[in-house]
């Protein structure tokens, strides 16, 4: 009787254990995963799009076959087609030698011109004019060069030429760079007067920085100091258009290089002189924004990015005396987060800041209560007039300022309890901190896009398990006007498409809520154990887990996996203290709170099998699927790193400086998966493109190198001619056969044999 039971158990274990083998058809399903649901949600309204001086705004929204392109009325309440759209695709299939029907038009944005009466977009390089009256389509210029990855420097090149000016607001002037000088002349004359003395070859002036004063008495100019011009060169093994290889290089600043060094330079136009701009407030820039001048001229601002991402000034330089001071002074023991908040109509090449009356008040956003948040500046003092938003939540987005009403319009995350804390919602809220006004009530993702005058705004919210609702809403009352699209998801959701699994759990302080999804096979039986692979990119910079709707699907799964995503500390858009857990620190990558999730999940589900864990991703990502196996093997088997920059000293120098700290020191060599490749256990299958031009290449091989030193064993695929992320489709199928022969323990089909 024991032994039938126990031959039972086993039989049982068997049925509901073991994996049935994979096959090519299930590798032919994973490839055309998203083909199987492209198309299927209707009705998607992407980003609308305000039309310069008017109510008007088009969106493009997806239909049977393919796209449509609408324009909204706000004032008339109408919607209607943005053009017509048969037409269009006939005159462009004429003009370009194309096939394009009404529903596969080759752009996914347009701008409106002529008073609507054409549009210009772009096909690839080659942009267009299409009339959308007479609709006949021709081509608007010559095609851009081919990207050539032009490299990471971005220092103000040099122009000696008298043909190439900057004239002044007067039109009476203009302004040129000759023998690396800053010279003027009265326009339509030859006679010139040099304005600097002290410009060369090596510390020139560059024309691209010059700016006028509003009143045309005065300019300022940087003169540049070059830095270290770091080359990565590259050898392109199998070029398409001859057998021999080819040879490039392109300029890469890494993290400790000299950087060129800017200098505000003011000139007195009536005076023939330069004013002398004390550098005290900013003598080691990694960055100085362009220069601008109040309306009113009495000086300009920039801002300062001091080299080391800690401290961050607006400087303010007085047009008379050349005085220069501080009006906003922000520093961090770790790092300053500086994105930009402001939508495009607000953004002047400033990071964080709206100026309010010519810079009589200046809204800031700051991180320092240890949330980021809307500060009021007094512009002539300097000084904090009051804090505008507060409490244990981030602001995410400034979407309108109303200087005259003194009103804010912006979006925030974790204001909403109980609600996702990554969901952006709108919000109002006056410059004195009072009549703080949720605008929307949806458990969902918000975004909002103002009309030209502020009267309108259309918000769109969706999540992962709800397709986009559009609105249009009048601003003053926040009174809906009319629901512009709803999605459809019906035919998605028949065809088996189901949306991952939202799920949460605590992470290393046992407080902090680490959010996540879960995707599961098509044909997922909970009587099953299923091996999991994390699909990981632990950038500081932003949070990646989506939020929005997709259709979000994950090949894998077509061959019995479950995969999942979680944004673990170090990651942006939560606390101050949550995102400084990566502060010289990028080998963490959240492993404590990721690890505690999978622990959770496991413990709510048997079919979570967390003794076959597996990890992949690309980039920064790569770097972190390889610290898997490095830092927490007793947890992560395998991993798949694609493209990763392994050792922060050899990656392009702004992303690395800003997370890692400058002077470089030994905290770069304790996140190196290069110095700690010795550690390696598990499987680990390297991804690299011989022509990345995002990462250095190196930085592989450099780990390659390494590893063999260590007599480690471990797998690699270099792909001829490849760049960022390499491998295509054949980078993915050696993915999933990693995966299936390492977590599943199966061969994976003979490709050889096919």
């Amino acid at each position: 009787m024991i032994w039938k039971l126990r031959f039972l158990i086993i039989a049982s274990c068997f049925a509901t254990c073991l994996h049935a083998q994979v096959t090519a058809a299930d590798y032919e399903r994973a490839a055309h995963l998203w083909d199987k649901y492209k198309g299927l949600a209707l009705n998607i309204a992407e980003e609308p799009h305000w039309i310069e001086d008017s109510d008007s705004f088009w969106y493009r929204k997806t239909v049977e076959g393919g796209h449509a392109f609408v324009v909204v009325d706000a004032n008339a309440l109408v919607k209607r087609p943005a053009f017509d759209h048969e037409k269009l695709a006939a005159a462009l299939s004429s003009a370009s030698g194309g096939k394009y029907t009404a529903v596969t038009l080759p752009f996914s944005d347009f701008e409106f011109v002529d008073k609507q009466g054409a549009i210009r977009f772009r096909i690839e390089r080659q942009a267009w004019r299409c009339d959308v009256v007479k609709y006949v389509c021709e081509k608007a210029g010559t095609p851009e060069p081919e990207d050539d990855d032009g490299g990471y420097d971005n220092t103000p090149r040099a122009v000696n030429s008298e043909t190439e000016t900057v004239g002044s607001p007067d039109g009476k002037l203009e302004a040129f760079v000759e023998n690396y000088n800053v010279y003027v002349r009265e326009k339509g004359k030859p006679e010139k007067t040099v304005l600097s003395w002290d410009g060369s070859e090596d510390n020139y002036y560059a024309l691209s920085t010059v700016v006028w004063s509003p009143d045309s008495r005065h300019l300022v100019a940087y003169r540049i100091r070059l830095g270290y011009k770091r080359e990565v060169h590259y050898v392109e093994s199998s070029p398409a258009d001859q057998l021999q290889p080819k040879y490039s290089s392109m300029v890469y600043p890494k993290a400790g290089d000299v950087l060129a060094l800017p200098q505000p330079v003011l000139f007195d136009i009536a005076g023939k002189r330069a004013i002398h701009i004390d550098n005290a407030l900013f003598p080691n820039p990694y960055d100085i924004s362009r220069a601008e001048w109040w309306k009113d001229g009495r000086g300009f601002t920039f801002e300062y990015n001091q080299r080391g991402h800690q401290v961050y000034r607006v400087i303010e330089v007085n047009a008379a005396t050349g005085a220069a001071r501080a009006l906003i002074d922000e520093s961090s023991p770790t790092f300053i987060d500086y994105r930009p908040l402001v939508p495009e109509q607000y953004d002047t090449g400033k990071r964080v800041r709206v100026d309010v009356h010519d810079g009589k008040e200046i809204l800031w956003a700051s991180e320092r209560d240890g949330w980021e948040h809307l500060y009021l500046y007094d512009g002539a003092t300097g000084k904090v007039k009051n804090q505008i938003t507060k409490g244990e939540w981030v602001v995410r987005a400034i979407d309108r300022v109303d200087q005259e009403k003194r009103v804010i319009w912006f979006e925030a995350s974790g204001m909403e309890a109980g609600k996702d804390p990554y969901y952006m919602h709108p919000y109002r809220i006056n410059f004195d901190g009072t009549g703080l006004t949720p605008l929307a009530k949806e458990d969902a993702d918000h975004r909002m896009a103002f009309s030209p005058d502020g009267k309108y705004y259309a918000v769109t919210w969706s999540r992962i398990d709800l397709p986009p609702v559009m609105e249009l809403r009048r601003a003053e009352d926040n009174k809906t006007l009319m629901t512009v699209e709803q999605g459809d998801i019906h035919k998605l959701l028949d065809a088996g498409w189901r949306p991952p699994e939202v799920f949460t759990a605590k992470g290393r302080d046992g407080r902090t809520d680490i959010w996540g999804v879960i995707y599961k096979p098509a044909n997922f039986d909970p009587r099953k154990k299923y091996p999991v692979v994390e699909a990981i990119y632990a950038g500081p910079q932003g949070s990646f887990v989506p939020k929005s709707f997709g259709p979000w699907v994950q090949p894998l799964t077509e061959l019995g996996f479950v995969v999942v995503q979680m944004d673990g500390m170090g990651t942006n858009n939560r606390s101050k203290a949550f995102h400084d857990v990566a502060w010289q620190n990028l080998k963490d990558a959240g492993f404590p709170d990721r690890i505690l999730w999978h622990k959770a999940v496991a413990a709510k589900y048997p079919w979570y099998d967390i003794s076959r864990v597996g990890i992949f991703g690309t980039s920064a990502g790569g770097q972190n699927a390889l610290g898997a196996l490095l830092f927490h093997p007793e947890f992560y088997k395998v991993a798949v790193a694609n493209s990763g920059c392994y050792d922060n000293r050899m990656d392009k120098i702004w992303w690395n400086e800003q997370w890692m700290g400058w002077p470089v020191g030994p905290q770069y060599a304790a996140s190196s998966d290069v110095d700690n490749a010795w550690r390696l256990k598990g499987k680990l299958l390297l991804i690299v493109g011989e022509m990345d031009k995002n990462v250095d290449p190196s930085s592989t091989f450099q780990v390659v190198n390494a590893l063999i030193k260590a007599r480690k064993t471990f797998s690699l695929l270099d792909v001829p001619g490849d760049g960022h992320g390499a491998g295509g489709e054949y980078g993915q199928r050696v993915l999933e056969d990693f995966f299936v022969h390492n977590l599943l323990g199966q061969e994976p089909p003979d490709w050889n044999a096919q």
